[in-house]
């Protein structure tokens, strides 16, 4: 019989998201649901009937790459930022990079398929938690009646789930914002940006989003706790 076990598997697309870095991408897809990103297929996979009933879901399951940890070893253990960087957890008990094969699963809505796009067909998705150019693998449908648990248990990072920070963002600096990214850089910036493990008062951290630099601070000493941006360049 073949040995099937090893496996070479091929980009069959790349997203085109708001950020060219990490820092201040939310930490799971569909926390910030304005996030819009563009999914556009290699030209081997730029095929119509490819996604012929694809329209008729609400969301698609991406499975993708962490195209930026590919060449690291794995780790049995981590330290997951939002426990503050100091517990050890096991891998397969996080969504950490550093696993033994680099690959991400996120769960995206639909917005539009482009259909007559010059480089398409293309999807239009909300909610993604991915790089700009970050290699898709395989998309799938998300189906409600399996794929969804209301009573599952979200272990320890069900503790932090539901922080947000309070955004004071200046009507000027807001201004310097394309008008249709602002919704969605408020969220990205409540869902606080920092590594889980920086807590410097007064530190001044900046992150680029569509095409911005946003420069901000948290006053974590504040209930709620409270980002104020204070440039946007």
């Amino acid at each position: 019989m073949p040995n099937n076990e090893e496996y070479t598997i091929h980009p069959i697309a790349h997203i085109h998201s708001d950020f060219p870095e990490k820092f201040g991408i939310p930490r799971q897809a569909g926390l910030v649901r304005e996030l819009s990103a563009r999914i556009v297929f290699v030209p081997d996979y730029r095929v119509a009937e490819a996604l012929r009933g694809i329209e008729q879901y609400s969301h698609l399951w991406l499975i993708w790459q962490f195209s930026r940890e590919a060449d690291r070893a794995w780790r049995p253990t981590v330290r997951p930022p939002r426990l503050g960087g100091n517990v050890r957890m096991g891998v397969f008990a996080t969504r950490s990079p550093c696993r033994p094969n680099a690959l991400g699963l996120s769960s995206v809505r639909l917005e539009a398929v482009e259909w007559d796009a010059p480089d398409g067909p293309a999807l239009r998705v909300l909610g993604a938690d991915l790089l700009d150019g970050t290699p898709i693998y395989d998309i799938k449908p998300y189906l409600p009646y399996v794929d969804s648990h209301p009573e599952a248990e979200g272990g320890f990072s069900a503790a932090t789930a539901d922080r947000q920070l309070e955004v004071e963002f200046p009507p000027e600096l807001r201004e310097r914002v394309p008008e249709d990214k602002r919704a969605a850089l408020l969220g990205v910036l409540a869902q606080d940006p920092r590594p889980g493990y920086q807590h410097d008062p007064g530190r001044v951290y900046g992150m680029t989003f569509a095409g911005r630099t946003v420069r901000f601070f948290v006053d974590d000493g504040s209930l709620p706790m409270r980002l104020t941006v204070v440039a946007v360049e």
